[in-house]
């Protein structure tokens, strides 16, 4: 799920989301019929074609879920140097807050308007986007979700962060080893309604039913909106309510900066542990002050070029996000499409005081 990059990653990711809704929620003359029911795979008209060469010029806009967030801004300048080099087009638009749903139905409905031949969209909600998303895919725009997903039927393809199980899971294992596998612990997420965060946390909770974690109790899900201040003061409200509690998984990279903020100018520094997604940069210096001891994340930048990727290669014919179909993404090697058009990009990486310099994003 977040650090300094993590916080980063969310911002690109956001900005990913907002451009994915707004071309959802245009409207307009449909070019193919798209089956509202019939799932990712077959919202793509056509056979797939492998050995179909690589369109050039085609334009990609980047929704994510909030602009100038520095997850997303790593995230969508990955995608935007992938496009480059393949010798497309690429533009960002998004809402400015998180939790602007009907702006980034807007923003998708611009897109529409505005012809692009795909966009890749970081969801800030699950089904809100979806009538705008289907009427972008109806008039011919391929649509690819990333870090946080639609339902499936409103788009081609996802690109997901890691296996959504991996993350959930790896997420309770790093803060438990930490916690001596004993006491009580919380997560701070962030919205809602936010469909990649919620996934995690189902995960999360099925861990814990392992018996090694008997004496591991989860009190509290607390908010913070990827929002700084909120995340910040969530942080201080769950220690005040549960004076016990001994660690936080935030899978946010927002949420996890906040917390650690928090923590290390207070008196739990060192004894209330955090862990969850961040960035190398963002949380370099609470690893460091022992604020920290372990968190892990993907790479943004990475996520975003492999979005960008499957949208040219769905835009292209290469692929149509049936499930089986595979496809090249440049130097990130061979990428097969699994169950409901996901595609992992890989597995999450833990980073700590022995590594976190190796990293800089």
């Amino acid at each position: 799920m977040r650090r300094a990059s993590i916080r980063r990653t969310c911002a690109a990711l956001a900005a990913a989301t907002s451009l994915a809704l707004a071309v959802t929620a245009c409207g307009g003359t449909t070019k193919n019929d798209v089956n509202k029911d019939s799932g990712a795979a077959a919202s793509s008209a056509g056979k797939a074609d492998p050995n179909a060469a690589t369109k050039k010029g085609l334009t990609v806009g980047f929704l994510p879920k909030q602009v100038n967030n520095p997850y997303f801004t790593s995230a969508d300048n990955g995608g935007k140097k992938a496009l480059e080099e393949l010798g497309e087009k690429y533009k960002e638009v998004g809402p400015s807050s998180a939790t602007d749903t009907s702006g980034q139905v807007s923003y998708v409905n611009t897109l529409t308007q505005q012809q692009v031949n795909g966009m890749a969209v970081s969801a800030q909600d699950p089904g809100a986007l979806c009538t705008a998303l289907k009427q972008a895919m109806s008039n011919g725009i391929k649509v690819v979700t990333y870090d946080s997903d639609t339902k499936p039927e409103c788009r081609n393809a996802f690109v997901s962060q890691a296996s959504a199980e991996d993350l959930g899971r790896t997420e309770v294992q790093l803060l438990a080893e930490q916690i001596g596998y004993k006491g009580e612990i919380a997560i701070l997420s962030a919205a809602q309604t936010a469909t990649n965060q919620n996934t995690w946390i189902d995960y999360m909770k099925e861990e814990l039913k392992d018996p090694k974690y008997k004496d591991v109790k989860l009190v509290k899900v607390a908010y913070g909106n990827d929002d700084a201040q909120a995340s910040f003061q969530q942080t201080q409200g769950l220690l005040q309510q549960y004076p016990n509690l001994k660690g936080i998984i935030s899978p946010t990279t927002v949420g996890i900066k906040a917390a650690a903020q928090y923590l290390s100018g207070s008196k739990y520094k060192g004894k209330v542990k955090l862990s969850g997604l961040g960035t190398p940069n963002d949380m370099r210096k609470y690893v460091k002050n022992g604020t920290v001891e372990a968190f892990e994340l993907w790479d943004p930048a990475k996520l975003g070029e492999l979005a960008a990727r499957t949208t040219v290669a769905l835009a292209s014919g290469q692929i149509t996000g049936k499930e089986g179909e595979t496809f090249k993404a440049g130097d990130m090697g061979t990428y097969t499409i699994g169950k409901d058009g996901v595609i992992n990009l890989g597995k999450p990486t833990v980073f700590d005081a022995k590594n976190i310099d190796q990293f800089n994003f």
